[in-house]
């Protein structure tokens, strides 16, 4: 008996009763941040065909994994950046806490526009 293509590349099959029946498993999922999860949101509502590509081939969770590494460093990196730039020392946070509060989150808001505008929704 000649081998379906199935098992020409390595699969195999199982009987149940009657019948054949491949073993296929679910590709392990990898977990992905939340700029992975954004980024996998962009794609769904604007980047249709390059989702689809991506996610038949089994590329989509190695690439939101990417996508949310570089995030987070380019995120981290501007934040610090930012922060050194306008004066936001320790020194700041320790005699003025609200006030360092008030900095960070403004610096913090920004930097995450600029990674959606750079990595994300691109």
């Amino acid at each position: 008996m000649e081998k379906s293509i199935f098992e020409q590349i390595g699969g195999i099959y199982h009987q149940e009763d009657d019948y054949l029946l491949p073993n296929l498993t679910e590709p392990e999922s990898i977990p992905v941040g939340i700029w992975g999860q954004r980024r996998r949101q962009y794609l769904q509502e604007h980047r249709k065909v390059l989702y689809n590509a991506l996610l038949l081939s089994g590329k989509l969770d190695s690439h939101l994994t990417d996508i949310n590494q570089q995030a987070e460093d380019m995120f981290s990196q501007l934040v610090e950046q930012m922060a050194a730039q306008e004066g936001i020392t320790e020194r700041l946070k320790a005699d003025k806490q609200i006030e360092w509060v008030g900095h960070m989150n403004n610096i913090r808001q920004r930097t995450e526009e600029i990674v959606n505008a750079e990595l994300i929704n691109s």
